[in-house]
Order: C-alpha cells, then structure tokens, then sequence
C-alpha cells in the first residue's frame, strides 16, 4: 500500500462517495446501506437484512433511546437516520461528499427526523467536534483512514466515560495473506481503482489500534458470511439494472460488477469481516455476560 497522508487519503476517497446517488439506489437496499446486512434466514430479503443489521449495531451499542450518537463516515446516512427515528437518537453523521450530506438532509426532513440529525462535512481528522458522546460508529470506515490509532484516540476523546463504540470492517484473514495480497491486481481494484484508498489489514491490526487508543474490547462477531450474501445481493441488482448504471454513471458498469465479484470471491479465504464493539472504560461491561 503507497504511504499517503490522511489529506492525501481523504481526497482519493472522495471521488468514489461523490457518484450521484441514483447509482447506489441501483444495487444497494432501501435506506443505501453501503455495509453488511445480517440474515436471518435463507429467506430473508436485502432490505430486512439491513433493517437487522441497524438493530444490531443498536442492541451492540446498549442504545435505550435518546442517546447522543456520532456516525464517522455515514455513508448516504442509513443509520444515522435510523437511529434518529427509530430510536430517538441525536444523531451526527461525518461524511467527506457534498451529493451524501445534501441527500441525508432532504431524507430526514422526509422522514420528520431534521431536528435530530446534524450533518459535518469533511476529513474526520480536521473536524473539530464539540461535546461528548454517548455512542460512535464505524462502519467500513476506517479503512479509507491510514492513522487508524490516531483516528481512534480521537473518538476515545469524544465518548463520554463508559461510551460506546461499534467498528465494522472487512480484513486480511492474517498478516501472512495480508502481505501476500494486498498488491494483487484484484485487492488493488477495489483499494484503489474503486475506493482511491482503502487500507485492509488483519483484524488484529484493528485490536491493536483500538487497544492503544485506551478502549476496552467487548466484542468480536465474525459476520463474512453475511458480508458474502450481501454482495451476491448487490451484484444480482447491479446486473439487472446494468443499462441504467450506464445512464448514471457512463463506464461504472464493468468496474463495479468487477469490484463486486472479486470481493465476493475473496471471503473466508483471504478476507473476512467483522464487528467489533468496545467501551470508553477501563473496567469494561458491568452488566454480568
């Protein structure tokens, strides 16, 4: 992976999250959870996983209602708006791309919810953010962020004590595979060509980062199968809708099924995907396991 400031990250990240809206509504669910839903059941439609999914990050959050909750990188705000109505949250959402924040704005006002959301636009590292919270998610964003540590310091910073974060992302199975692949042509089409930066590690890496930025681990959920299924769901609307992806976005087609495909085609051998929740607490959980 070349060495990039988290500026350089920043801005090579952003071209991809800056494609219209129009092209997600293509393949991803209702509410454009760009993120792993949960199945519980072979039954179980793309749209329910991800409603699943949302009340998992909550019941891993210990959410109760009215919480303080900041999103880092909210994507086209799927739980942030989620978690405003559902849940009554005070939600912040971090996102790097004007096209996002414009159309969460105009979904929480559809969904009675702008009182509750407030948008900050920008590189997380350089936002400053007033007050604590009682809540931080992460969901498949740290990747885009080569100062992982630093990033989650600043988060330990945010929470208030006995805060709660919950982290998702996709990772190398082992630093073995991660040294072995994360230059193949197919790991640097997604890193690179799709994402313009996306730095994959083992999940370890991931331990060790939250570790140092003083949290207490409380969780680890292997969740690749759901990822797996996910995807399959993803491509499956990608190819029928292939025309229209062209509309939208002119030579996103091949790529995005490329991308798609060769993610697909790694889980459970070299990558996987976890869930991982911890507590701004030097004890950890109170509450008997």
């Amino acid at each position: 992976m070349t060495a990039l400031t988290p500026q350089e990250a920043y801005q090579a990240t952003n071209k991809h999250y800056e494609l219209p809206a129009e092209l997600f509504e293509l393949y991803l669910d209702r509410r454009l959870k760009y993120s792993a839903g949960l199945y519980s059941g072979t039954g179980t439609d793309l749209d329910q996983a991800q409603t699943d999914k949302l009340h998992f990050v909550a019941r891993r959050l210990g959410l109760r209602g009215g919480e303080q909750l900041l999103d880092v990188g909210c994507g086209w705000g799927s739980l942030i708006l989620f978690m405003a109505k559902e849940y009554g949250c005070h939600t912040t959402g971090v996102t790097p791309s004007r096209p996002q924040a414009e159309y969460i704005r105009q979904r929480a006002e559809e969904a009675g919810v702008a009182d509750l959301v407030t948008l900050r636009s920008g590189s997380f590292g350089e936002l400053d953010l007033a007050g604590k919270f009682d809540a931080v998610t992460m969901l498949g964003s740290i990747v885009h962020m080569p100062d992982r540590t630093q990033v989650l310091r600043k988060v330990h910073g945010l929470l208030r004590r006995n805060g709660s974060l919950y982290l998702s992302e996709s990772c190398f199975r082992d630093d073995a595979t991660y040294r072995e692949f994360s230059r193949r042509p197919g790991t640097v089409h997604v890193t690179e060509s799709i994402f313009g930066f996306a730095d994959m590690v083992p999940v370890s890496a991931l331990v060790a980062a939250i570790e140092s930025a003083g949290f207490s681990l409380t969780g680890l959920t292997d969740l690749t199968a759901h990822y797996h299924r996910t995807i399959e769901q993803w491509e499956e609307r990608a190819q029928a809708a292939w025309d229209r992806v062209e509309e939208v976005a002119p030579g996103m087609g091949e790529p995005l099924i490329r991308y798609l495909q060769t993610a697909n085609a790694g889980w459970g051998y070299t990558t996987k995907h976890y869930a991982l929740s911890a507590l701004k607490s030097r004890m950890g959980p109170v509450e008997a396991p």
